[in-house]
């Protein structure tokens, strides 16, 4: 009996200690960024500095001239959901490993089809999709856990930044999504039946994106005819016709925008109305 009893401490003991969650040494992190009308997922994991060398000939982390998994434990893994240009070559959608060559003046990005890969392990020069170089800058202050993050997101451009140490490099990132919204536009109008928020869709998109003003004047008429109190499509219609060197319809389209935004107490509205009349 006696010995039955250690028996079930031992694995009432060893079932406890299995229990026992602890800090992971370099964590993982997952982003996901929405860029252009798709999305990035990166998914890395987080080694810390801890006093070790970092970034030098021969150092103890992310040695220089070598193949780099860009993080700790498995290969960093992005994920695109729609065609991204990078180092000048058009990646198709679907899941990369990113590695890395760091270098004292520029890094060596390396996009690769290794999914299964373990850190560098496994690695394969021969299923790499795209090699380039990007500069390495200095910080001014030190970053202990190794970070990337996704910046100067725009409609069609962002980059991806990684930091460490005193260092950091920045990867350039660019979509075409011009097209994509050219299409939906024109199916939008195109259909049987148009629905009324496609003009000021499309307005804007032949305004802000296409620069094609004739385009949007038409599409702006056509959004103010069918919401005739919607006091913002009044001050892009506006803004088109005071482009198109029309001043003296901008006026009155931002005097009815004036009048519409004070009937709705929206003084932002009535202050672009009056700031756009005064710089005709």
């Amino acid at each position: 009996m006696k010995k039955i009893m250690m028996l079930a401490a031992t694995l009432c003991s060893l079932i406890s200690f299995a229990q026992i969650k602890m800090p992971a040494p370099s964590p993982n992190q997952k982003i996901t960024q929405e860029f252009g009308v798709a999305s990035i997922e990166l998914t890395y994991s987080r080694p810390s500095i801890k006093g070790r060398s970092l970034l030098k000939e021969n150092s103890d982390l992310a040695p220089l001239g070598t193949l780099w998994r860009t993080g700790a434990n498995a290969a960093t893994r992005l994920v695109f959901t729609d065609k991204v240009m990078m180092g000048g070559k058009l990646l198709d959608t679907g899941a990369y490993v990113l590695y890395t060559i760091p270098g004292k003046d520029y890094w060596e990005i390396i996009i690769n089809k290794g999914l299964s890969n373990w850190g560098t392990d496994g690695y394969k020069e021969s299923e790499d999709v795209n090699r380039f170089k990007v500069k390495a800058h200095k910080m001014g202050s030190e970053t202990e856990t190794f970070t990337m993050q996704f910046a100067n997101v725009m409609a069609e451009s962002c980059e991806l930044h990684l930091m460490w140490g005193n260092t950091a490099v920045h990867i350039p990132m660019s979509v075409n999504v011009k097209d994509k919204i050219r299409a939906q536009v024109e199916k939008a109008l195109s259909a049987e039946k148009v629905n009324p928020n496609a003009y000021q869709s499309a307005a804007n998109f032949y305004y802000e994106w296409d620069k094609d003003l004739p385009k949007a004047l038409t599409a702006i008429t056509k959004a103010t005819e069918a919401n005739g109190k919607a006091y913002w499509l009044f001050l892009l219609q506006a803004k088109i016709q005071r482009d198109l060197g029309d001043k003296v319809s901008a006026k009155a389209s931002a005097e009815k925008c004036i009048e519409l935004a004070t009937a709705a107490k929206n003084d932002d509205y009535v202050k672009q109305g009056g700031d756009l009349i005064k710089n005709l």
